[in-house]
Formats: C-alpha cells, structure tokens, sequence
C-alpha cells in the first residue's frame, strides 16, 4: 500500500510521446498578419495623403515647390542634421512596405493552402478593386522602383536638374511614357487605397453594421481625391497649366 503512490507518480512522469501543441505567436496567427498589414497600410496612406497635398504645392510655381523640396532636407533643423529627418521617414516607410508586401504574400499562401482549388463561379460581391488587389500592388510596388530613379536618384530623367524638383518634375511629364506609367499607377492607387482601407477597418475592429456605409463612402472619397490629387499634376504639365 505505500509503494502505490510512488507507482502513480512514477506513471504520471513517464513521458507519453506526443509533442505539445504548438504556441502561436503573434505574427504566426492570421489575425497578426492582418493587424501588421492593416497598420503598416494605414502608415503608407498617411504618406500618400501628406505627398499629394506637397505635390500639390507644384501649382503654385517653382520657387514655391523647390522651396518645399529643400524643406524636406532640412526638415527637424537645427536640431537634426541636414536629410537626418528624411531619411528617418524613409526608412519607416521602407519597413512599413517591406511588413505589408511580406504579410500579403503570407495571407495569400495561407489562401491557397486552406482552398487549394479555385471557386469554379467567382462571388459576385467581389468588386474589381478585390479581384485586382493582388496585381494592383505588383503595379504599385514596381511603380515605386521607378519613381526613385525618376524624381528621387534622377537615375531616368534625362532633363534632370540635381537640387530642381520643379523643373524635374516637369521633364518627367513632358514625355507620354512618364505620363503613362504615372498615370496607370495612380489608377491602382486609388484602387488600393479603397479596398485597403476598408479591410484596414474591418482587421482593427473599426466597422460595424451601423458605419458599414460611412466607411465605404470614406474609403471611396480618400481613392478618388487622392487619385485625382495625383492625377492633377502631370494632366497640368500636359495641357501647359504647369511649365
């Protein structure tokens, strides 16, 4: 009788062979991809909104938008080193893409994983900017490449002249391939930006059944002014508004 519990506890020692479950972290979990693709989508359009009301300043001549290029160099001054503060939003806005291009990948391949075979009729509810989410941020991603070696490094402006973004900014749009990359990158753009936005809120907790239609509507009014915020430009240089 006193050897017994020894026996059990002996018993309740021995190993049983099965590995325990394994602990899902954060970013191991759907709704963690989600939250950093959400988050890190909601910093990228903060950018946008704040580039096209700066783009914008192109309108009011030369001296006003190369002025604004050389605020963002000096920007934080004299507390911060000449570029210290832009390269800091840059940087951010680095790992903001790099979180969301590989959250998206992630979210995409669990997609495939969970329905390895495609819907034999597609949802009639997806919209075209749903469907085209996907190649939209291909365009967009590749965009960028080009937009750094046209206006930023002037690695592909032919006119370009160091330390001129206006006069740059006009030798980019003086040619149709520049409009025509330009032009089709804002389209998926705004096409981005409306189903984004409203996937950011439903990921965060934002939507609701009562602000369903406040919500689409705000995310279809951000598309279309950020859209047309863009868009504005090199139309202007186009039609001699902007020269």
């Amino acid at each position: 009788m006193a050897l017994a519990p020894r026996t059990e506890a002996r018993k309740e020692q021995r190993p049983t062979g099965r590995k325990p479950p394994p602990r899902h972290t954060f970013w191991g979990s759907t709704i963690g991809k989600k939250t950093v693709m959400a988050v890190s989508g909601l910093i990228l359009l903060g950018y946008l909104v704040a580039h096209v009301v700066g783009n914008l300043k192109v309108f009011f001549g030369p001296e006003e938008f190369n002025a604004y290029g050389h605020w963002l160099r000096t920007m934080g001054a004299p507390v911060l080193h000449r570029e210290w503060a832009l390269w800091g939003v840059r940087l951010l806005l680095l790992a903001a893409v790099v979180a969301h291009a590989v959250s998206a990948y992630q979210l995409s391949r669990l997609d495939r994983r969970a329905r390895p075979t495609g819907y034999v009729h597609r949802r009639r509810r997806a919209s075209y900017a749903t469907r085209t989410m996907r190649w939209g941020g291909v365009i967009v991603a590749l965009f960028v490449v080009w937009h750094i070696l046209d206006l930023t490094t002037l690695t592909v402006n032919g006119n370009a002249q160091p330390g001129r973004p206006y006069e740059n900014v006009v030798a980019t749009f003086s040619t149709w391939y520049g409009n025509v990359i330009y032009l089709t990158a804002m389209l998926a753009v705004g096409l981005h930006v409306r189903h984004g936005f409203w996937s950011a809120a439903q990921t965060l907790g934002i939507g609701s059944a009562r602000r369903d239609r406040a919500l689409r509507a705000a995310a279809n009014g951000l598309a279309l002014v950020l859209t047309a915020g863009f868009c504005a430009v090199p139309v202007a240089v186009m039609t001699g508004v902007v020269s």
